[in-house]
């Protein structure tokens, strides 16, 4: 199970950005977060860049592992959903439910979900 944003397990750098220009901001292979974005998402895959979108729906979803999306971000209700459409296509992409604290993490792996990310690194969802 993936476990960003715990504070005891070491997890990747990322950064919440909301616009292309804010790349230029953020550490070198680090990962991106941002709300789905087709531009943004587009612009990642051209150039490589690693990156977590957060979604509202499986049409987005779809598009972010068609486009290379190292995770696709989403609420708690609707994580079980997208999972099960990403096994059955066999995404490369990883599900990841928002959590707030480690109590629920248990939740999350009973529901067979790939991983969690804490809120504290998303600006918004």
């Amino acid at each position: 199970m993936i476990l960003i944003g715990d504070k005891i397990v070491p997890y990747e750098t990322c950064f919440f950005i909301d616009a292309k220009e804010k790349i230029e901001n953020t550490e070198p292979n680090s990962t991106l977060i941002f709300n789905y974005n087709e531009e943004l998402l587009i612009f990642c895959k051209e150039n490589n860049i690693t990156c977590a979108v957060i979604v509202t729906n499986i049409k987005e979803a779809v598009y972010c592992n068609a486009l290379n999306s190292k995770y696709i971000i989403c609420k708690k209700n609707i994580a079980k959903s997208i999972q099960k459409v990403a096994e059955n296509y066999m995404f490369d992409s990883k599900v990841l439910a928002v959590i707030k604290k480690s109590d629920e993490i248990e939740e999350i792996a009973l529901a067979e979900i790939d991983g969690v990310i804490y809120s504290h690194l998303l600006n918004k969802i």
